[in-house]
């Protein structure tokens, strides 16, 4: 446990700097394209962006993929096993996550308190009445992506590049065979219940009204089966 304390410690105060330099690099950037855009017209009224926490999704999907090689290579040099790199590796992700839903959801709520143009992404989808299932939605998104872009390059590195691209082309394959089911295979019956079901379980409900827990439940459930299926791969993981 102690060797796990440790790695898991390593891990997160590692990446604990660069959460702030994205912030610092992010603001920057939004309130320089601000200044230029409105001295160049004139008039800084209806200059604005929305959604930052698109940025965020940037953020940890490169956190995903090159939370691997580097780290694997190293802990496993240093004598921790695979259940340990894993409960590190996921701990960072939650670690991260949870820091910078907790920052979105607070900068999202306050600039649309003093600016209600201003759409942040929970808050376009479901409102701003909950700030704890506003932060717990970001949350599990962020873990989400994490976990998904880890899984992905977790599978490149155990069946090698080539391999990986075939099963690109047969995942847009399925993609593209998906699509056409939808426009011409299924009765409109078929599709609208469909798109109910995913409706439902991101929180929409056919009285109208908004289950807030459903979609906190659904990201939950995807974490857990990417975590899984991630940690049966890299439980026989070689760097190549």
């Amino acid at each position: 446990m102690k060797y796990l304390k440790s790695v898991v410690q390593y891990e997160c105060m590692t990446s604990f700097k660069y959460i702030w330099i994205f912030y610092a690099i992010q603001y920057a950037i939004v309130s320089l394209i601000t200044l230029i855009i409105g001295i160049s017209m004139g008039t800084f009224e209806n200059i604005g962006t929305n959604a930052l926490e698109i940025n965020t999704l940037i953020y940890v999907s490169i956190l995903g993929v090159l939370g691997f090689k580097e780290d694997f290579k190293m802990l496993i040099q240093n004598g921790f096993t695979r259940k340990y790199i894993f409960a590190a590796t996921f701990s960072l992700f939650c670690f991260i996550s949870g820091i910078m839903a907790f920052v979105d959801m607070a900068t999202g709520n306050i600039i649309h308190h003093f600016n209600d143009r201003y759409i942040s992404l929970y808050g376009g989808i479901y409102g701003y009445g909950n700030l704890f299932m506003n932060w717990l939605w970001l949350f599990l998104v962020y873990v989400l992506i994490c976990c998904l872009l880890y899984l992905v390059i977790l599978v490149i590195n155990k069946v090698g590049k080539t391999t990986s691209i075939y099963l690109g082309v047969i995942l847009g394959g399925i993609v593209l065979l998906t699509v056409a089911l939808f426009r011409y295979v299924f009765s409109d019956e078929t599709v609208n219940n469909i798109l109910k079901f995913f409706m439902k379980t991101m929180g929409f409900m056919e009285s109208g009204s908004v289950n807030y827990i459903l979609p906190v439940l659904t990201l939950f459930i995807l974490v857990g089966i990417f975590s899984v299926v991630s940690f049966a791969i890299i439980r026989h993981t070689e760097l190549k």
